[in-house]
C-alpha cells in the first residue's frame, strides 16, 4: 500500500473562537485501531501541509484504514483528536491512485469499532405442561474475530445479547474471555417470543401474541474494565424475521458503531487531502502458477533477452504503469537465485544502445529500474548500517547548514554553516567508504558485472567502469536515502524543514562527488548554483578526493570494525523463566540492535540489562498469538533461551524481523526449523513435544536462500499475472508487430513502441504467454464462481 498525507485545511470546530491557530498538529495512520505511522508535528496552522508519503505491505487482515489529525498543546497532557477520515477496505478502490479531499469526522469512542461476530439463531416450538404450544428464540454467540487491542494489549471481551421489540428489552450476558482478540464463546441463550394462551403470569407485554416481525437481536461486544469503565467494542443487529424462510440462520456479522453510526450533523472540523494506492491479490493454489512462474524464471536464459517473458512484461506495461510491473519479477527471480544473470543481460542490452560514455545508465529504463528495485530489497540493511548513525547525529545536533545567500536568516554566518555542512558531508562519505564489508554480496556481483560490461562497451574510456557503478550506488541509492531517510526506515518520521534542507544539500554533494566527471575541476562549471560551485571547491582541493572516489568503495578492500546502531524501539519483553500467565511476565524495555549486538535496556540511554552478540543469533521468527495471548510477537532464537518480544504494531514487528534476520543472515549454524509457539508447562505449545531441545516443527522463513524474508512466490506470480491481464491489448499489439516484422522483413512503424530484436523468438514467447494467461484466468473464473462469502457482512 502507498499513501500520501498531503495537507489539511480549516482544522478545528467552526464554533471555536481561534480554531487551532495556537496548536501544532500531526497526522497518524491506523489499520483498524492500530497506529502504524505518524507524520511530524507541524507548526501552528489551521491548514498544515504534511506532504509525507508512506509505503508498506499490510501484514494482516483489516477492515478499515483510518487517518487521524491530532493537536498538541503545552497545556494538555494528552494529544487532542481533531477529527478522522476512515475508509473501509471494500471502498478503497474508489479512491485508489487519485488525490481526494475528505471531510474530517468526529472521533467518537463508540464509533471506533472493528472485528466480527459469529451468530446462530433458530426458532423452537415448545409444548408446555398443559399441552399448549409456544415459540422460543435460541441465540448462540459462537465466536468473535479481530477485536481491537486495548492500550496495546489483547482485550477481555464479553458479549451482551438483547431481544429488542416494541414493548420489551430482555438482555443476557456471556462470560468474560481473558486476553484475546478472537474469543470463542460457544454460549446459548433462550428468549420466549410467544406465550401460550393459558399464561397467567404478570407481564410487561402490551399484546398477548407478540409480532415476531418487529423483534430484533442486538449483540454488543464490551471490554471488561475490571475497576475501570467497560469499553464498547461494537454491535450488530439482526431482525428475527430473517427466520421466516429459514428456521436456522448462522452467519458472520461485521461489528458496527453504536446505533449503526447514525449521528447528528457534526461541526465543520476541516478536511484532509489524501492519495491512496491499494492493491489486493487473490492468490490461487500454488500449482496454478507453475506454468507462468517457470516461464518467468526461464527469462535469463532467453536469447536475445528482449524476447524473454520478463522483458516483454516491462515493454507492454511501460506506458500504463511505467516499470512498476518489474518489482514482482525482480522479487521472483531473486528468490530463485536467477536475478544476477537477468540484470546482466538487460544491462548489456541497454549498453548496446548507449552512444556516449557520460550518459551511461542515466535514464529511466528497464535495466535501471530493475537494479533500483534490487538495491532497495537487498540493500536496506546496508543503508541502515552505513547511514543511520550519521543521520541520527544530523537530526540530533541540528546544526544550521544553509549556504544559499538568498535563504540565509538574520544572524546566520555563512562560513560557519559551510563548515557544518562540510563536516556532515565528510562523515557521510567516510561511512560510505568504510562500509564495503556490509554491502550485499548480490550488489557487489551486480556492480562487478556492470564494470566489466562498461569497460567492454567503451574500452577507450578508463573512467567508465566507475561511472557505470556510481550511477547506481551514489545517484540512485545513497543520495536518495539521505534525501528521504523516512522512506527507507532510517528515521521514523519526515524531517523538520531545516533538517530537510540540510539533507538536500548533503544529497546534492554526494551526487556530485559520486560522479567521476564531477571530480574533474573543469566540470565545476556544471553547477547551476554559484554557492554550490564554491562549496564543492573545498572537496576539489582536499587531498582525500581519491578516498571519496567510488573506486575505493567498489574495490571492497576496507575493513568494517566500527559499531553502528541499526534499529531501536520501545517494546514489551517477556521475562525469562517466569510463569506463562500474568502481566508481570512482560515489561517495557528499550530494544537496540547494532551490527554487532542485540541488547535491551530499562530505558533509552540506560545501561544494557542483557547483550546478545549478533553472531549468536540462529533465527528470528514470528510467534503465534496463542503462546501468550498477545499480538505482534516475535522471537529471537540464539544460543541460550529464546527472547520473546512484543513490538508496538504489526509493521514494527515485520521491521524487527527483517533487520535482525538481515544482520545475522551469514551466521554459521542458522536454523532450518523453529517452534512457532513457546515452551511452557513442560511442553511445546505448537507440537506438544516435552523435550525442550526438540528440533523445530516448522521451516524457518528467513534462510540464506531467501534473505528477503517472506517472498511469497505465488503472490508475486499473481501480481505478474494481473499486470499481464491489464495490458493484454498491448501484448496483442506486440504480437502483431512481431508478425509484421517477420512477413515484411524489417522494422515497421507500429514496432517503435517495443524492443523487438528477434521477431520470431519474441512471437513464440508471446504465444506461449497467451496460453498460460488464458489457463490462469480460467482458474480465477472457476474460483469466482465457487466463492461464497460466509454469512452476512
Amino acid at each position: 500500500m502507498l499513501f500520501l498525507a498531503g495537507e489539511a485545511k480549516n482544522l478545528g470546530p467552526s464554533s471555536g473562537p481561534n480554531r487551532l491557530r495556537d496548536l501544532c498538529t500531526f497526522c497518524t495512520i491506523s489499520l483498524d485501531q492500530e497506529e502504524v505511522y505518524r507524520t511530524k508535528v507541524y507548526e501552528k496552522s489551521v491548514s498544515p501541509f504534511y506532504g509525507e508519503d508512506f509505503y508498506f505491505e499490510i501484514p494482516r487482515p483489516f477492515q478499515c484504514l483510518s487517518f487521524y489529525v491530532y493537536a498538541k498543546s503545552m497545556f494538555q497532557i494528552r494529544d487532542l483528536p481533531v477529527g478522522k477520515v476512515a475508509i473501509r477496505k471494500e471502498d478503497l478502490y474508489k479512491y485508489c491512485g487519485k488525490e481526494n479531499w475528505f471531510q474530517l469526522q468526529p472521533v467518537d469512542p463508540h464509533s471506533e469499532v472493528q472485528g466480527k461476530v459469529h451468530l446462530e439463531m433458530k426458532l423452537n416450538e415448545l409444548i408446555t405442561e398443559n399441552g399448549s404450544i409456544c415459540q422460543q428464540l435460541v441465540v448462540q454467540i459462537i465466536a468473535c474475530q479481530g477485536l481491537p487491542l486495548i492500550s496495546g494489549q489483547n482485550c477481555d471481551p464479553y458479549a451482551t445479547v438483547t431481544l429488542v421489540g416494541p414493548a420489551r428489552s430482555d438482555q443476557k450476558k456471556t462470560k468474560v474471555k481473558k486476553k484475546t482478540s478472537d474469543p470463542q464463546f460457544e454460549e446459548t441463550f433462550h428468549f420466549e417470543v410467544t406465550r401460550s394462551s393459558s399464561y397467567k403470569g404478570r407481564s410487561h407485554f402490551h399484546v398477548e401474541e407478540e409480532d415476531i416481525e418487529k423483534l430484533e437481536i442486538k449483540v454488543e461486544l464490551w471490554n471488561n474494565g475490571n475497576l475501570a469503565q467497560d469499553v464498547f467494542l461494537g454491535e450488530t443487529r439482526v431482525s428475527v424475521k430473517i427466520l421466516r424462510n429459514d428456521h436456522i440462520h448462522r452467519a458472520w456479522y461485521l461489528l458496527q458503531p453504536k446505533g449503526n453510526g447514525t449521528k447528528s450533523k457534526p461541526d465543520d472540523l476541516g478536511s484532509l487531502r489524501l492519495k491512496v494506492t491499494y492493491t489486493e491479490d487473490n492468490v490461487l493454489p500454488s500449482a496454478c502458477y507453475t506454468a507462468l512462474r517457470n516461464l518467468m524464471l526461464k527469462s535469463p536464459d532467453v536469447k536475445p533477452i528482449s524476447a524473454s517473458a520478463a522483458h516483454v512484461l516491462g515493454d507492454i506495461c511501460r506506458e500504463s504503469v511505467g516499470y512498476e510491473a518489474l518489482l514482482p519479477v525482480v522479487r521472483l527471480l531473486l528468490h530463485h537465485n536467477r536475478l544476477l544473470p537477468f540484470l546482466t543481460s538487460v544491462a548489456a542490452l541497454e549498453l548496446e544502445n548507449t552512444q556516449e560514455a557520460n550518459t551511461i545508465f542515466r535514464g529511466n529504463s528497464l535495466a535501471t529500474r530493475c537494479i533500483d528495485d534490487m538495491m532497495k530489497i537487498v540493500g536496506r540493511s546496508y543503508l541502515t548500517v552505513t547511514l543511520k548513525p550519521v543521520l541520527n547525529e544530523i537530526f540530533e545536533s541540528n546544526k544550521t547548514c544553509e549556504i544559499d545567500p538568498v535563504k540565509l536568516k538574520e544572524g546566520d554566518n555563512v562560513e560557519v554553516n559551510k563548515e557544518n555542512l562540510q563536516g556532515y558531508v565528510q562523515k557521510v562519505f567516510t561511512s560510505i567508504t568504510q562500509s564495503s564489508s556490509s554491502c550485499s554480496p548480490l550488489m557487489c556481483d551486480v556492480f562487478r558485472s556492470l564494470r566489466q560490461l562498461a569497460s567492454k562497451r567503451f574500452p577507450a574510456d578508463p573512467h567508465v567502469q566507475y561511472s557505470a557503478v556510481s550511477s547506481f550506488i551514489f545517484l540512485r541509492f545513497f543520495a536518495v536515502a539521505v534525501l528521504s531517510p523516512h522512506t527507507f526506515q532510517l528515521r521514523a518520521h519526515h524531517p523538520e524543514p531545516e533538517i530537510s534542507r540540510t539533507l538536500t544539500l548533503i544529497s546534492k554533494t554526494i551526487q556530485s562527488l559520486g560522479s567521476w566527471g564531477s571530480l574533474s575541476k573543469n566540470k565545476l562549471s556544471s553547477f547551476k548554483e554559484t554557492y554550490m560551485y564554491d562549496f564543492f571547491k573545498l572537496f576539489q582541493e582536499d587531498e582525500c578526493i581519491e578516498k571519496l572516489c567510488p573506486y575505493n568503495h567498489i574495490s571492497l578492500y576496507s575493513d568494517f570494525r566500527c559499531v553502528h546502531m541499526i534499529f531501536n524501539r520501545e517494546v514489551h519483553k517477556r521475562a525469562q523463566g517466569r510463569k506463562r500467565i500474568g502481566q508481570k511476565n512482560f515489561k517495557k524495555r528499550w530494544l537496540r540492535v547494532t551490527n554487532q549486538e542485540l541488547s535491551y535496556h530499562k530505558q533509552k540511554g540506560k545501561e544494557a540489562l542483557c547483550v546478545i552478540p549478533v553472531k549468536n543469533i540462529l533465527s528470528v521468527e514470528k510467534l503465534e498469538e496463542s503462546a501468550f495471548n498477545r499480538k505482534n510477537m516475535f522471537q529471537v532464537i540464539h544460543s541460550e533461551k529464546p527472547l520473546y518480544v512484543q513490538a508496538g504494531n504489526c509493521v514494527e514487528t515485520n521491521s524487527w524481523i527483517e533487520v535482525l534476520s538481515q544482520v545475522s543472515r551469514c551466521n554459521p549454524g542458522r536454523l532450518s526449523t523453529f517452534h512457532p509457539s513457546a515452551y511452557v508447562g513442560g511442553f511445546w505449545l505448537c507440537c506438544k513435544e516435552t523435550n525442550e531441545s526438540t528440533p523445530g516443527c516448522k521451516p524457518c522463513t528467513a534462510t540464506l536462500a531467501n534473505i528477503q524474508l517472506d517472498i511469497d512466490c505465488d503472490r508475486e506470480t499473481e501480481r505478474i499475472f494481473s499486470f499481464f491481464s491489464s495490458s493484454r491489448s498491448r501484448l496483442q499489439k506486440m504480437e502483431d508487430a512481431c508478425a509484421g516484422m517477420s512477413v515484411y522483413l524489417g522494422q515497421q512503424e507500429d514496432c517503435s513502441a517495443f524492443t523487438i530484436q528477434d521477431p520470431k523468438e519474441t512471437f513464440r514467447t508471446i504465444k506461449e504467454l497467451g496460453e498460460v494467461l488464458d489457463d490462469l484466468q480460467a482458474h480465477h473464473d472457476l474460483k469466482g464462481a465457487l466463492t461464497d462469502e460466509p454469512g452476512t457482512m
